[in-house]
């Protein structure tokens, strides 16, 4: 508004020189200029491109809690967009990525199984760590056997569970036992962190070991026992953008989320651990 006064007192010293008639021509020139300027600014500010469509995010299970909760942000957040989820384990997810599976993120529970995707060049980038997470022992709701260490799990009577050790999880707990110079056989291995937590919460094992954000979620179905190998066995959870992802302003914009205040405030709340 000021400069188009600053304009007008100029023509108007201008038309006592030049007549009025030059002035006027002057000052719808001015006019026409300003307004030219400033349709263009706003052409400038709308240029950004409105994010919309699916967004396909394959995540370790042990994220399924707080991505889901982030997803349902990420779709308020931008009107128009769909986030799917396919939760399991990460060498899993890792195969089907590399075997072709079309997928815009990849959050992985650790970097060796990150490392898979990228190896194979399926990552556009560098994956970025944007969390951490511990493991922690499921028992029976109360802990009826008195776990209270992971010594506690060799003995004979209990069933324990434990993921596959080609799953982070597992590889995490074989890397505590292996630090305390324990041996311990289960009556089973799982697939993903989940399945192993499952077996806790149907009473079909005595206890599992897991992480602390799957000990939380579970709620009252399982009590959490913690114990200090576990300090020895912390996993780091890389997340990218995938090379051939479908949809890739959406994926870069949930990336961004995940990393976000907002998403570390919704992630550390689950139980997780910030990088």
């Amino acid at each position: 508004m000021t400069r188009s006064v600053c304009r007008t007192h100029r023509i108007r010293r201008t038309a006592r020189v030049a007549g009025a008639g030059a002035a006027a021509l002057l000052a719808l020139s001015a006019c026409s200029s300003s307004s030219d300027t400033d349709s263009d600014s706003a052409g400038a500010s709308s240029s950004s491109p409105k994010l919309s469509g699916q967004v396909t995010v394959f995540a370790a299970a042990s994220l399924k809690e707080s991505f889901t909760t982030l997803g349902e942000t990420f779709e308020k957040q931008h009107p128009g967009t769909e986030v799917t989820f396919n939760f399991a384990g990460s060498d899993t997810l890792a195969a089907s990525i590399t075997g072709g599976a079309p997928a815009d993120v990849f959050a992985s529970a650790s970097p060796k199984t990150m490392a898979t995707v990228t190896d194979a060049g399926a990552a556009a980038g560098t994956p970025a760590t944007f969390v951490r997470n511990q493991l922690e022992i499921a028992t029976l709701p109360g802990n009826p056997d008195h776990v209270s260490s992971l010594e506690d799990l060799t003995g004979s009577g209990l069933k324990v569970v434990l993921c596959d050790k080609t799953v982070p999880c597992g590889a995490a707990a074989q890397k505590a036992l292996d630090a305390s110079g324990l041996e311990l056989t289960p009556v089973s291995y799982e697939q993903d962190v989940k399945a192993a937590l499952t077996k806790v919460e149907l009473k079909e094992a005595d206890a599992a070991v897991v992480y602390k954000t799957d000990v939380k979620a579970a709620g009252d179905k399982v009590t959490g026992v913690d114990f200090p190998e576990s300090a020895k066995a912390v996993n780091d959870y890389p997340i990218t953008l995938l090379k051939d992802a479908p949809n890739t302003d959406a994926a870069r914009a949930f990336i961004e989320l995940v990393k976000s205040a907002e998403g570390q405030r919704v992630l550390t709340g689950a139980g997780f651990r910030t990088p």
